[in-house]
């Protein structure tokens, strides 16, 4: 196992005495969906590029600011931007987020993402809850992460996602009124966009939605005892859906047409926290 608190000593003790609190909710924010900072009160932001030790965010949409705000009374600590393995990362750089989340004592975790369509009852536009994740791509990484689990990190595995917080979300969705979609997120390390074969095998293997990240994040929170769920903007139909060609700008051009339906369910879920 890596030793994190030696790696990254640093950047940790630089934003503990940063933090203006202890936040209740992280929140990490996917492709195009970083205009919900503005929907909240900020108290401090702190740009990535000035933590010591902090890698460089290089995806358009991903402006690399972590924001210490507030909503509804709620402390909550805002990732606007995360670190991805199609950038050259490695897994301790792509869980980062995850680890200040804990050391800052957060008790809970969302994770959100642009991802492809595959269930075939999904558009661009839907938001899907996940009941589920397979990151049978990232095993080997993982390992390395955690290596041989304790007893208690592998059984807060069998809470993954929290079911009492998925609960809560699905609550808050319906009092906005908004169509909450729910279903499998399938990871894939990118650079490149799925190939419609491979849209074709995760599909048949239970896949409702792909993209390229949560996963290692969700994993390595849940090992940690946080509560943690991801909720996903369908920003387009996965590789073979349609007939479509496949581009960052549609999801960050689909992202931005329902940021304001996305704002509404996440403002309702930190309300009923």
């Amino acid at each position: 196992m890596i030793d994190l608190n030696f790696k990254y000593k640093t950047l940790l003790d630089f934003l503990k005495n940063e933090a203006p609190f202890v936040p209740e909710l992280s929140i990490i924010l996917g492709s195009g969906l970083g205009d919900f900072a503005e929907q909240l009160q900020l108290h401090k932001s702190i740009s990535t590029a000035d933590i010591p030790g902090y890698p460089a965010s290089t995806v358009v949409g991903h402006k690399g600011k972590i924001h210490f705000a507030e909503y509804q009374n709620k402390k909550i600590i805002l990732f606007q931007g995360r670190i991805h393995f199609y950038e050259g990362y490695n897994i301790t750089d792509c869980i980062l987020p995850v680890l200040i989340s804990y050391k800052l004592r957060t008790k809970y975790l969302l994770l959100t993402n642009a991802a492809g369509g595959i269930n075939k009852n999904f558009i661009p536009g839907d938001l899907m809850l996940t009941t589920s994740l397979n990151g049978i791509m990232i095993k080997k990484e993982l390992t390395k992460l955690i290596g041989l689990a304790n007893l208690r990190g592998k059984n807060n595995f069998l809470h993954l996602p929290d079911n009492d917080f998925n609960n809560l979300i699905k609550s808050a969705a319906q009092s906005e009124n908004i169509k909450l979609q729910e279903g499998v997120y399938w990871y894939t390390k990118g650079p490149t966009y799925e190939t419609p074969a491979e849209i074709r095998f995760f599909e048949k293997f239970g896949a409702d939605a792909v993209g390229m990240s949560t996963v290692h994040e969700a994993v390595y929170s849940s090992y940690l005892g946080i509560k943690t769920a991801a909720i996903s903007v369908i920003t387009n139909y996965a590789a073979g859906i349609s007939n479509q060609k496949l581009s960052h700008s549609e999801v960050t051009e689909t992202a931005d047409r329902v940021k304001d339906t996305f704002a509404r369910l996440i403002k309702a879920v930190i309300n009923a926290l």
